[in-house]
């Protein structure tokens, strides 16, 4: 039977020398590949360059590959790690070594991460982090499951004394998965995104790859030998059509298809674990994630869908957490939920919640002067550029661009509004998304009161609520509005006897 005793220093798997050297070889190759590139081409061209030939550059590669190696090693051998009672320790270095002591009541997350590479050596990584830092302050790299499962389990217990108890790593029981995604919802997750982005990426690609070819093509006179071979009679022009509909269609495709290969890569076999107190997510196919939410760090919960998802019953659930490095938070994200599922986390996550509460307000008409405003700037600058690069005859993207900001600004101010309950602040907001921002108010950071000088004639200002985690606005309402807004949230925020986490 094995049997783990976290209570003794005790070293990651030795699999892990894999990893830091794995690690460690594609930090030198970000850094150097450039480099390494421009300098072994000389070589190879001229046979010797500087005195440097191309037997030199080879042994030297061998040699950098032995010397990262051989740290892997040392850096393998000198990671020990053990627990106290309340406390993890870890010892680490090779030159200089470090002994760090972190309280388990400081720790913030614990995350057991596996990607492509630690897949194939069935192993995972376990990341601590603490609230005092946005990033993971220890990576251990190698650890099997169970006892990265273990240590996790550990690390939260901040009572049963660790010293000279022996774990079984067999006793770990396994709780009920509460939802597990299909991949029918998944593709249709996939497919109901907004795809804007995706079809601006694809967009910016294709100009940036004609900007590089533009040069060759030109050499190429391709104007030359095409002209007096093309009549632009009305078949030629129907042609030209034709085939620009084409192309649009074909970009849009592709902003689909990407959307749902990327929707299926990060939420891969995503499951939700309910545990007694805490929520797991497990997701990813190259990177497999594995971590846990509970309800007293949570600091904000965002609700996201829209009118094809609300069709399909598709739900998103965002949780922010304090200190939490923007990359690591975007794992923080469950798709596809039902209304009754969505319902049910919302409720486990932040107590006694209910759509209900609070009266609907809106924000004031002014806002939709603001968005007018944006889409004017942001249109001048669209047809400055068409004129710049295209001609004069680019003036046609007017007839496309002013109904869509039409309905970016009537959206925009259809979807906005905000609730102020005993406990809870909702903020409704998105154009193409609804989006909900849910955080309760006795974890409140801060609120501010903000008002220009165009605002000051009108009466109007904004109230910017802070938590942990992020800022939520309350835009362009009635100053007397906004000030009682803010009288009552600083009462309560100071009344309550609530810890933020």
């Amino acid at each position: 039977m094995e049997i783990t005793d976290f209570s003794q220093p005790i070293r990651q798997s030795a699999k892990g020398i894999i990893v830091i050297f794995a690690f460690n070889l594609l930090k030198f190759f970000k850094k150097f590949v450039v480099f390494f590139i421009a300098f072994g081409i000389q070589v190879i061209r001229k046979k010797s360059f500087g005195g440097v030939t191309p037997t030199m550059i080879y042994l030297g590669l061998i040699a950098m590959l032995v010397l990262i190696l051989i740290i892997a090693i040392l850096k393998y051998f000198n990671f020990k790690f053990h627990l106290s009672k309340d406390d993890f320790h870890l010892a680490t270095g090779i030159i200089n070594k470090d002994n760090i002591i972190i309280p388990k009541s400081k720790i913030q997350n614990v995350y057991i991460k596996q990607n492509f590479l630690q897949q194939i050596i069935n192993v995972v990584s376990v990341k601590i982090e603490t609230a005092g830092d946005k990033k993971s302050e220890i990576e251990i790299s190698a650890l099997d499951k169970r006892t990265a499962l273990l240590l996790k389990k550990k690390l939260f217990n901040k009572t049963t004394s660790i010293s000279g108890e022996l774990e079984q790593v067999e006793s770990i029981e396994e709780p009920e998965v509460f939802f597990k995604v299909t991949p029918k919802r998944l593709f249709l997750e996939g497919l109901s995104q907004n795809h804007f982005k995706s079809f601006l990426l694809i967009i910016t690609f294709s100009y940036g790859l004609y900007s590089e070819l533009k040069d060759f093509l030109k050499e190429l006179d391709l104007e030359k030998h095409v002209d007096g071979l093309v009549e632009l009679d009305e078949a030629t022009i129907l042609n030209l059509i034709i085939t620009n509909v084409i192309i649009v269609i074909g970009v849009v495709l592709i902003s689909f298809l990407f959307s749902i290969v990327k929707t299926f890569i990060i939420n891969f076999n995503l499951e939700v674990v309910e545990h007694q107190k805490t929520i797991e997510i497990n997701k990813g196919l190259f990177n497999k994630v594995s971590l846990s939410l509970t309800p007293s760090r949570i600091q904000n919960l965002v609700i996201t869908t829209n009118r094809v998802k609300q069709y399909f019953g598709l739900h998103s659930l965002s949780v922010k957490q304090a200190m939490v490095n923007v990359k690591q938070q975007k794992n923080f994200n469950i798709v596809a939920l039902e209304k009754e599922q969505l319902n049910y986390l919302v409720n486990k996550l932040i107590s006694n919640y209910s759509e209900d509460q609070g009266e609907i307000a809106k924000p004031r008409p002014y806002f939709m002067r603001i968005t007018t405003l944006e889409m004017l700037v942001f249109g001048s600058v669209i047809n400055g550029l068409s004129l710049a690069i295209f001609g004069i005859e680019m003036l046609w993207i007017n007839a496309v661009f002013i109904p869509v900001a039409a309905l970016y600004i009537y959206f925009a101010y259809k979807k906005a509004y905000y609730k102020i309950s005993e406990n809870f602040v909702t903020i409704g907001s998105g154009v193409i998304d609804t989006t909900t921002n849910i955080l309760e108010i006795h974890k409140i950071q801060g609120v501010k009161l903000k008002q220009t000088i165009f605002q000051r004639p009108r009466d109007i200002a904004s109230l910017v609520i802070s938590t942990a985690s992020k800022s939520v606005t309350i835009p362009y309402i009635s100053k007397s509005e906004a000030l009682i807004i803010y009288d009552f949230l600083l009462y309560k925020v100071e009344s309550q006897d609530r810890d933020w986490m």
